[in-house]
């Protein structure tokens, strides 16, 4: 709460008009403050007019309000103290900064005054050469996009997902980049939804491959599936993936239908693309979550079956063992007066009554699929 206190009290000053712009950022910036910008640049008609790496945050939005363009700004998991100055000098919201900066957020979007927040969730596929019980299969990371009128500020949470290529390669697109940050804001929504297609397409590599496991024939008793603590996995990691998915779908489907002040209409038309892939990606990781619990279900009744089979076998085996038990029980008692006790060929009588019986019993139970 502290927190925001500090940040309602650094953003107040700063949206307070003076000629039509903000009051100075460094007045509420700290200069012995490491900064976490990795890429500061403006924005004019579609192309890059600043080439100074060390352009600060301040001085881009002093061109843009001397020139017009737009700034964009990049940030790599920024501390408070490092984001406060940031801002205070665009005057963004102390709830959705307090977001930025802690991470670990559900993809949304919400608007604050003139500024819009995007949360998105990305998706990593983590390369194994062979699934395990401790595999991880894939990995998250979050990007926050803040849209303004003339700024775009990005907060990347994680160790991939870097931006700087999709940066360069909308900055190939003039046409596309003149549309001014929400075509920025586009092109992220297009990235992070590619990027759920193609893990989507190597985890159903994955899930084959356990799929055939399960299902493949391991000896004449049948197949005794696989770990269970490979599926479970596997799933865990599904649903991982089902979290980044599903609550993003309705904040494109806004972005798509709803007309909005800081989107331009021509970009809004793209946004219906992307929904569409991402209700694609979300019926796929659906589909996985019910196709996993049947395959589950599947494993366990195998090993229910396995243990069935065992356990016939044990018995069949009991049965065959208690015939001669039971006779050398009989004739291992200590009575002077037994039938056939002294009887010359009683012994070989007696171990060929044995062996007719078990061979009877072997040959029943084998036929009737026991043994």
């Amino acid at each position: 709460m502290s927190m925001i206190r500090d940040l309602r009290a650094a953003v107040r000053p700063s949206l307070r008009k003076d000629s039509g712009t903000y009051s100075s950022y460094d007045a509420t910036r700290d200069p012995r403050v490491a900064s976490a910008v990795v890429d500061c640049a403006v924005y004019r008609d579609g192309r890059r007019v600043s080439c100074d790496e060390t352009l600060t945050p301040h001085e881009a939005m002093l061109q843009v309000r001397r020139d017009g363009g737009f700034a964009w700004i990049g940030l790599h998991e920024p501390t408070e103290a490092e984001f406060a100055g940031i801002a205070a000098e665009f005057g963004l919201h102390p709830l959705a900064v307090e977001d930025a900066v802690h991470a670990h957020q559900r993809p949304k979007l919400e608007r604050y005054d003139d500024t819009l927040f995007t949360v998105f969730k990305t998706i990593h596929y983590v390369e194994h050469a062979e699934l395990t019980a401790t595999s991880e299969v894939v990995e998250t990371g979050e990007v926050m996009c803040f849209t303004g009128r003339d700024f775009f500020i990005t907060v990347r949470h994680g160790g991939h997902g870097s931006l700087r290529t999709l940066r360069r390669r909308l900055q190939d697109e003039p046409e596309l980049l003149a549309k001014g940050p929400s075509a920025v804001l586009h092109t992220i929504a297009d990235h992070v939804v590619d990027g759920y297609l193609a893990v989507a397409d190597a985890m159903q590599v994955d899930i084959d491959d356990v799929e055939n496991e399960v299902f493949a024939a391991t000896g004449k008793g049948g197949s005794r599936g696989v770990d269970a603590g490979r599926i479970y996995q596997l799933k865990r990691e599904v649903l991982e993936f089902k979290r980044a998915v599903q609550p993003l779908l309705r904040p494109m489907q806004l972005l798509s239908e709803r007309p909005m002040r800081l989107v331009d209409p021509d970009i809004q038309k793209y946004f219906r693309d992307v929904a569409d892939h991402l209700a694609r990606v979300q019926e796929q990781v659906l589909g996985f979550d019910e196709l996993l619990n049947s395959i589950l279900q599947a494993n366990l009744a195998q090993a229910a079956v396995a243990q069935n089979e065992d356990m016939r076998k044990i018995t069949s085996w009991a049965a065959i063992i208690a015939v001669p038990t039971a006779v050398c029980g009989v004739y291992g008692m200590n009575f002077d007066h037994m039938p056939e006790l002294h009887w010359r060929y009683g012994y070989p009588m007696v171990l060929g009554l044995i062996a007719t019986v078990c061979y009877t019993i072997h040959r029943t139970l084998k036929r009737n699929g026991w043994l």
